[in-house]
């Protein structure tokens, strides 16, 4: 039973920050956890630990996966009662397609100044014909997107405006996101012993 669950963000993806998830899982042992496990390609490290703090673990994580793999890959920390939280928050509970619903996990609550940012461009979508909506609760976003997560210029717009560049390591809230199926297999496998 999995402890904690570690979410990459922008490995694996197009190419681009290949990470071997046989060795994601031997950095991960490395510092220390146990019952290591990883969920696809995505960068979904699933394990146990100990440790109480998720922003030291991320922090740690992010380190050790820069020094082995020479790449910067945020990483959003949960513990199983928070991941179990967040998904039970689901505002959008009646969409059937589990893929068109994305939980954006956050390092921390959006501050209003940032809120505000997602709102406008929520309604710049919307008047653009979009019917992609996004609602923050705790420290996560919820994007629901009816015509496919491909096709939508809030899930792009949402990026932009809440992540932090690689140059700014540390500094402000780091995010993924991942769909509502991917979300539910992770805390189904952090129940199985």
């Amino acid at each position: 039973m999995a402890t904690h669950v570690a979410l990459l963000r922008g490995i694996n993806v197009g190419g681009r920050n290949k990470v071997p998830m046989a060795d994601l899982r031997e950095v991960v042992i490395s510092l220390g956890h146990t019952g290591v496990t990883t969920y696809i390609q995505s960068g979904n490290v699933l394990f146990s630990t100990d440790s109480a703090s998720t922003g030291e673990l991320a922090a740690a994580l992010e380190s050790a996966i820069t020094g082995r793999f020479g790449i910067w890959a945020s990483v959003v920390v949960l513990s199983r009662d928070d991941l179990a939280r967040v998904l039970q928050d689901n505002p959008y509970p009646e969409e059937p397609n589990p893929k068109l619903v994305h939980v954006v996990f956050l390092t921390g609550e959006p501050p209003a100044g940032l809120l505000d940012r997602i709102a406008a461009a929520q309604s710049t979508a919307a008047a653009k014909g979009s019917r992609d909506t996004v609602i923050a609760i705790g420290q996560a976003l919820f994007l629901h997107t009816p015509d496919g997560f491909g096709n939508s210029e809030l899930a792009q717009s949402l990026f932009r405006i809440i992540t932090r560049p690689a140059k700014q390591k540390g500094e402000g809230l780091a995010a993924t996101a991942r769909n509502w199926a991917t979300a539910t297999k992770l805390l189904a496998l952090c129940d199985e012993k």
